[in-house]
Order: structure tokens, then sequence, then C-alpha cells
């Protein structure tokens, strides 16, 4: 086998035992009309075993099975409590056997299916060492998913479902094309490490990725220490290519579901995973809520149940008549209306341009003729210069004349200058204010509840497009090399703004924020992104008018027909 390009760093896993862990052991009862197996060690191919926990039906009825595949610990109940409001998570919509993320076995069971929680590669008491979200992650699935078809108690119909690290491992297991995988659900789960968790814009995430690492970082061996891979691969490579899945080659029914909401982690990457996945039998569910709520809501796990049954069981039900889209277009926080679609990104969407106005800090509809800029204070070290805080940013607003919906990529297009420094971070953020001037808020990050309509990043020497990928609303930036900034010279950028689906009121506003730093910033512990370190230094400059074509290009969605 060749080798890899790269040197794999990893670091000493955290003891088990610090987590409560009961350690291995195989064990049968019957628990709750289940019978469970636990510690059942599963062979790969290298002959490394990984070990599972099995909950199924009792009897000699043979039933197809969903494994959830976790690097959070198979023993360890979850308690959503430990969120804010719980995630949105009601105690009654899960038992003590669910994992974090995952389905709940006591319901699936009882409808006749297996659950298997695993333990994968290197965490916990599985041997080897741990890699994560990456090529051999997926063969490793392709090993469990054969091994499970060939059980006594197995139909041979595999389904896989979860959310997030659950959703990721999805797309590499179904790109290797197990021939007993049935059917996918990735339920919120991005499908570029380097752009969606990583590097934002080229920016590196360093709030929340540390915390992740953490958390997946339990075993009796090495783990792949990630955060130290981000330092010693900041540009797109090698590395970073082994953790995107082949799309081309996942070919079985999905169920794929993603959220407004998630800004920064995993919604981008569900959208991009959906448009390129080869299945000719695949749904997409876009909400504006809180995913963790979403996933275990009732009436998601009945369709959740409707699409395994399909699939998993050959049942001819409703799915036949689903519509291949199903979108939400949001009001306010938890207000907003779901409708059918044939695609996904909408045909029907006509691109305008909205540019900014430095002398007023507008938006406007037609070119601006005469040339002005503003500039603000770019944040170094805020403990050194917190008068550089208050002074950090530059706004534009927009008021609509009609009501509008706005469902899609918006790409900021902004003519910029670093003074005292070479380079720029440049963070922002689409926000809605109603008729009166009040902010208005949004479901984001997990748990939150006072999010924006959307987000963008870009690191300026970052700036260089993918011209075979990039499409006039959304620049796809290659991350291959740093191309500098020059004293006195402005230069044009292009800032992806993840997608979105929001609807405005006549008098409402739309309001662009650019600044040096994290436009939300939240405690520690939150699952969101977040970039404390940048590089920024001196000001920023952004110049509009005559030659200076800064806009923002929305995606605006007139009714259907």
């Amino acid at each position: 086998m060749p080798k890899a390009p790269f040197k794999m760093i990893f670091r000493k896993g955290t003891p088990p035992t610090r987590h409560k862990y009961p350690g291995l052991g195989y064990r049968l009862s019957r628990e709750r009309g289940m019978i469970v197996e636990r510690d059942v060690g599963v062979p790969m191919r290298d002959g490394v075993k990984i070990y599972i926990d099995v909950h199924r039906p009792p009897g000699r009825k043979r039933v197809p099975a969903l494994i959830a595949w976790s690097p959070y610990g198979k023993h360890r109940p979850f308690q959503y409590g430990y969120f804010y409001k719980e995630g949105g998570v009601r105690k009654e919509w899960y038992s003590s056997y669910t994992n974090f993320e995952g389905p709940d076995p006591l319901y699936w069971v009882a409808r006749g299916y297996a659950v298997i929680h695993v333990d994968l590669r290197g965490v916990w008491g599985s041997e080897g060492n741990a890699t994560y979200w990456c090529h051999e992650e997926g063969k490793d699935g392709y090993d469990l998913i054969e091994w499970t078809a060939a059980q006594t108690w197995c139909t041979g119909k595999i389904g896989m479902t979860g959310v997030s690290y659950l959703a990721i491992a999805q797309w590499q297991i179904a790109a290797t094309q197990p021939p007993h995988l049935a059917a996918i659900n990735p339920w919120e789960g991005l499908s570029d490490m380097y752009r969606e968790f990583a590097f934002h814009g080229g920016i590196p995430e360093t709030f929340f990725s540390p915390v992740w690492q953490k958390s997946i970082s339990y075993s009796t061996n090495s783990v792949e220490d990630v955060t130290a891979m981000m330092k010693e691969h900041p540009l797109f490579d090698s590395y970073w290519a082994t953790k995107v899945a082949d799309f081309s080659k996942i070919n079985v029914p999905a169920l794929v579901v993603a959220s407004w909401a998630d800004q920064g982690l995993h919604l981008r990457g569900t959208l991009e995973a959906y448009k390129s996945i080869a299945s000719k039998q695949k749904w997409l569910m876009i909400h504006g809520r809180k995913k963790w709520e979403n996933f275990h809501q009732p009436d998601s796990v009945e369709k959740q149940m409707a699409f395994f049954d399909r699939f998993l069981k050959g049942i001819d039900n409703e799915v036949r008549r689903w519509p291949k889209v199903r979108l939400e277009v949001r009001d306010r926080y938890y207000a907003g209306k779901s409708r059918n679609e044939n695609e996904w990104p909408l045909a029907r969407t006509r691109y305008k341009r909205l540019f900014l106005d430095a002398r007023a800090g507008s938006l406007r509809t037609a070119p601006v003729a005469t040339r002005s800029q503003v500039r603000y204070d770019a944040p170094g070290d805020e403990s050194r210069c917190p008068a550089a805080y208050r002074e950090e940013r530059a706004q534009f607003d927009y008021v609509f004349p009609a009501a509008t919906e706005l469902t899609g990529h918006m790409k900021l297009r902004l003519w910029v200058e670093a003074v005292g420094a070479d380079d720029m971070d440049l963070f922002v953020a689409i926000q809605k204010f109603d008729r009166h001037g009040k902010y208005v808020p949004f479901a984001a990050f997990s748990a939150l509840e006072d999010g924006p309509v959307a987000l963008g990043w870009l690191r300026a020497s970052h700036r260089e497009p993918d011209p075979k990928r990039s499409t006039p609303q959304q620049p796809w930036l290659l991350h291959k090399r740093q191309l500098k900034l020059r004293t006195g010279v402005p230069v044009p950028v292009e800032i992806e703004i993840w997608p979105s689906g929001t609807r405005f009121a006549k008098g409402e506003t739309l309001r662009v924020v650019v600044q040096g730093s994290d436009v939300y910033k939240y405690a520690r512990w939150m699952v969101l992104a977040g970039h404390p370190k940048t590089i920024n230094a001196g000001s920023h400059v952004i110049h509009t008018g005559g030659k200076y074509d800064s806009h923002l290009l929305i995606p605006v969605v007139p009714r259907k027909g």
C-alpha cells in the first residue's frame, strides 16, 4: 500500500475510565422487550476489532438493521440538559438507550428493527488508532455493514442514520458502496472538513474544534490530533482531500436533512452533498430549527420510519409521493412556512445586486456613481486594545419596498484594503430588522435563539477562486496558496454567504455587517464556530462606488407560477 503524502499526527488518548467507561466484556441481556448484546467484537479487514452494542427484537424473525456510527461512546446515554434549553429536545422523546445524536433503540426495536451503536476504531475500547471523517473510516463502515448483513438475525438490509458525526460518516461509508447498504439518512452533516469545520473562508476555527477534539479523544490507544493537523495544514491539500467523500459513488436512496440555523457547521456541506450524490432516489428537507430537536421530534421520527420501511422492508408507502424538496422559509425565530419544491437550488431564482454605498451606509438597487469608503479598526488582541472592538464594523442597510423572499446563496463582493497589514480576516453577517428597527432573531448554532439570517467569512489571502466550481452566486475558493495584499492597493474579494431561506415584509430591513471578528460570540461550551485568533491588525477599508462595484448578490424567489 502506498504511503500517504502527509504525516499523521496522533495524540495519546484520554483514559476512558475518566468518563465512567465500564470496560470491555461481552454481555447479553433482555431489557424492555429487547435483546441487548454489548461489546460485540467485529473484525475489520486488517484484523483490528471494533466493538458494538446490538439492540434487536426477541425471537427468530429476521429484521433489518440501523447503524449509528459514532465516536462519542456507545455506553453513554445522552442527556440534552447540558445544552441551552436542552437544545429543544423534550425528555419524553427519547429513552435512556439513546446515544448522543442517534436513534432511540427502544422505539425502533419495537417496530421491527435492530439498532447498532458503534465505538469506531480507536475510541473507547475499540482497537487500533482513531482517525476521523476520512476514507479509511469509510472502509471500516463497509466492513461493519457486511458483517451485520451476515448475522442470523438480520435480513441483509442495512440503513444508517444520525446527526452530525453520525451523518458525516454516512457520506464516507456510502461512497465505498457496501452491497448490503440499502439507504442512508444523513441528518445535518458537513461534507468538506476544511471549508466547513476547520477553516471558514481560510480563517482557522479555534473555538469549537478543541472542545470537539476533547470529546472524541477517549481511547486506550492514540487518536488523530485534528487541531495539530490544522496547524500543519493551513491550506487545502491531500490531507484534507481524504476527508471529502467521492459523492459520485453514493447511489443508495437518501433522505437528507439540513437546517438554515447551522451556519458555520453542517448547513453548507449537507446541501453540497445532496447536490453531488448520484442517488436516483433522494429527498431533501431544509428547516430553520434546532437540529437535535428536529431529529427527535415525533413527526420527524415518523418520517424516518416511513423512509426506512420503504427501503429496508419494501413497504409501499407514502415515500413514493414525497416531494423531492421540502423547505421552510423563515419570518423570525420559529416562525415560518414550509412548502414543496422540485429541486435545489431553486430553478426560478432571480439574482439581484444591491450596491454598497459607504457614504450613507446603505444598499442601493442601482450602481453608485460616487466613490467613497468606510473604515473600521481591525481587532488584534482584545485585552490590549478594547477601543478597537467598540468601532470594529461597517454596516449597510436595505429597506424592502415590497414583500420579498430570499432563498439560496448570497454573495458579497467587496473592494477592500488593509492599512498596517498584508492580510485581513473578514467576518460577515446578514441580519434582519423589522419595520420599527428592532432586530429579528433566528435559531442558531444547535441550541441558540438570537442568530442571524446567514454568515460568511474570508481571509483575503485565500481569495483565489476555483474557476471550474465557482458560480456567479457561489464563489468556490481553492485555498491552495496565499495571495498577500499590497499597501494602498484595493483588491476585489468575493465572500460566500452560506445559504438561507428568509421572508422580508414590506418595510423590513436587510443589514450587511462586516467586521474583523466573529459577529456572534458566546460562551465556550456552546456548539458553534468561533475564530478568536485572527491575523488582523491596523484597520480595514471598504471601497464603494464608481469602479469599486462592491455589492451584495441576493437570491430573490418569485412565487410559483
